[in-house]
């Protein structure tokens, strides 16, 4: 442990630490998230296969049903302001089981006001969606551009498809006289709940795992030069190795720092709610006699902790 370590003082395990908000209910939320984060990223170091798998499909479900959230409240509320016409679109074909109501793919029974409306409410779900996955989900270090264009034609593809499904399941609703409100909520609950189970599988292709990436490209290289592969071939898969490995360190260097933090909130907080809790009244001297060993071990585990976030830092720092 270095000397600078060494000398921290119960002062210096503060200033590690982001301020507590002076609102009483965002601390209250404050300090269980940052108990939550400790309790997490230990899990994450026991588990850590397990952990990965649970953080992407945690995060993948909150911003999809996030975002499908925000197309409801659009097709609930802006709708009431357009303006109603008769039936438009394509391929406009009747359904006599539907009562003579039109199959529409592109296109709205209400007018194409409302499916403007819709689609505008989707793509700007995407546009709020592809971000948050791409950096939080996925941590995603590849070309941003690439994958943009990729997503772009997925949600394309995936609109067709459930407008496709949504154009003979609304010409029923229709028949059926059900709600404007409920139409939009299964409308909303349909595409959207198809669209994240397809984007599930078109993430995992314009978002693959680094580390996977890197460890296949390396596999394949190590192949190519065992059997003596032209030069050129070599070096391609030399050059497709190497970019992986840069993206695994990016993205392991980014998401040990981001643990490292968060260890070293767990950490004071713990030798805080130690030293608090001695300050109780009401503790008997039997009590009170067993706090100071704890609060120590708990100041020595708040140092390391320090120390490994610094180290983290730097690495973190030497590769983005």
């Amino acid at each position: 442990m270095s000397e600078e370590i060494k000398e921290l003082t119960a002062e210096d395990l503060q200033k590690e630490i982001k301020p507590l908000s002076q609102n009483a209910f965002v601390r209250f939320f404050q300090k269980i998230l940052r108990w939550w984060l400790g309790v997490w990223y230990g899990f994450c170091d026991k588990k850590p296969k397990l952990s990965a798998t649970v953080y992407k499909v945690f995060f993948f479900v909150v911003f999809s049903m996030g975002v499908t959230i925000w197309q409801f409240l659009i097709m609930a509320i802006v709708p009431e302001f357009l303006p109603k016409t008769e039936e438009v679109g394509w391929p406009m074909i009747p359904i006599a089981a539907a009562g003579g109501n039109s199959f529409i793919i592109f296109g709205d029974a209400k007018g194409w006001a409302t499916f403007i409306c819709f689609e505008i409410a989707v793509f700007t779900a995407q546009c709020i969606n592809f971000p948050l996955q791409r950096n939080i989900t996925y941590r995603s270090h590849g070309n941003p551009w690439w994958q943009a264009m990729w997503y772009f034609i997925g949600w394309v593809l995936v609109s067709i498809a459930t407008n496709a499904l949504w154009g003979v399941c609304n010409a029923f609703l229709l028949y059926w006289n059900v709600p404007d409100v409920v139409n939009g909520l299964l409308k909303t609950i349909l595409t959207g709940g198809i669209s994240m189970v397809i984007f599930f599988f078109i993430f995992m292709i314009i978002f693959p795992d680094n580390n996977k990436m890197a460890k296949s490209s390396k596999a394949k290289y190590e192949k190519l030069v065992a059997a003596n592969a032209p030069a050129e071939k070599v070096a391609k898969a030399e050059a497709k190795m190497k970019e992986w490995e840069e993206k695994a360190a990016k993205s392991n260097a980014e998401k040990e720092f981001v643990k490292a933090k968060s260890q070293v909130n767990a950490s004071v907080m713990t030798y805080n709610a130690l030293v608090k809790a001695l300050e109780n009244p009401k503790l008997s001297e039997e009590e009170k006699a067993a706090y100071p060993e704890r609060i120590e071990k708990a100041f020595a585990a708040a140092v390391e902790a320090i120390k490994v976030k610094n180290e983290k830092e730097i690495a973190f720092n030497a590769v983005k």
